[in-house]
């Protein structure tokens, strides 16, 4: 069921929160911090379509639980690990290629932009709350998808936060724990969870909501994750093109022996 009304009015709390946001961003003249703003925005979202709706379904409280764990983790991770920090060079980069005016427009440049997305990411969210379907196989499944992905989340960003807290780690490459199987756990982790909302939205009778990890899958390989971050890594960091060699990029999986470490082979005639 998609319920129009719902949808719009998350889109309005979305937009608002984006709008405070930016006020803030403002004052610090840091338009980094809508960082900070992603995903409560999604949690602003799943309490709007819980307001709005006259008779929430049996999912609501599922994924109200789910959505505040992950968006309150998130949004306090990155808060903390921004913090005192300054703008972040990506957001400088963007503020000087749109100068002059940026400061006004950075609300929809930065902010509305990520609302607008946020929005159409959040559609198992909506699809979950206003459905009346009973709670079967694929909400079991999609809570077994969603844990997966938060420890993978949660896990990596805690052994990446370590590793660069030890002054003697830099330049140096994080190759264990986690990321020893996947060069971005935290990503891969982040997939996961948005699958497993799908799911959720799926037994609610949400098909139509698989655009949102579709979307967000596809950001997180080629926007704004794997690729934005690997684009000038192996540069600042020389073992990284050995660490890509031998690990895999999101999918986790064993990790494969330096090309100079495989074992001889002879021809076979």
């Amino acid at each position: 069921m998609f319920d129009l009304t719902s949808y719009l009015w998350g889109l309005a709390a979305i937009l608002s929160a984006g709008a405070l946001t930016w006020g803030a961003s403002l004052v610090k003249r840091d338009v980094s911090i809508v960082d900070s703003l992603w995903a409560a925005m999604f949690l602003v979202a799943a309490l709007a379509y819980a307001a709005s709706y006259p008779d929430p379904g049996p999912r609501t409280t599922l994924v109200l639980v789910l959505v505040s764990l992950w968006a309150l983790r998130l949004s306090g991770y990155i808060t903390w690990r921004n913090w005192g920090e300054g703008e972040d060079f990506r957001y400088q980069q963007i503020r000087a290629n749109n100068e002059p005016g940026f400061a006004f427009k950075s609300l929809y440049i930065v902010f509305g932009l990520q609302g607008l997305i946020a929005w159409i990411v959040s559609l198992p969210l909506l699809a979950a709350i206003v459905s009346d379907e009973p709670i079967n196989a694929f909400d079991y499944l999609g809570v077994a998808l969603w844990t997966a992905g938060m420890i993978f989340e949660a896990v990596g960003d805690l052994q990446l936060a370590r590793f660069k807290a030890d002054p003697a780690n830099r330049a140096k490459v994080l190759d264990s724990g986690l990321w020893r199987y996947t060069r971005h756990p935290n990503y891969f982790g982040n997939a996961c969870i948005w699958w497993g909302l799908f799911l959720i939205g799926l037994a609610a009778g949400g098909w139509w909501s698989i655009v949102s990890p579709l979307v967000m899958t596809f950001m997180l390989l080629k926007i704004s994750g794997v690729a934005l971050l690997e684009k000038d890594i192996g540069e600042r960091r020389p073992g990284y093109r050995d660490y890509v060699r031998r690990t895999n990029a999101f999918i986790p999986g064993p990790p494969r022996a330096p090309q100079s470490q495989q074992p001889y082979q002879e021809l076979q005639p």
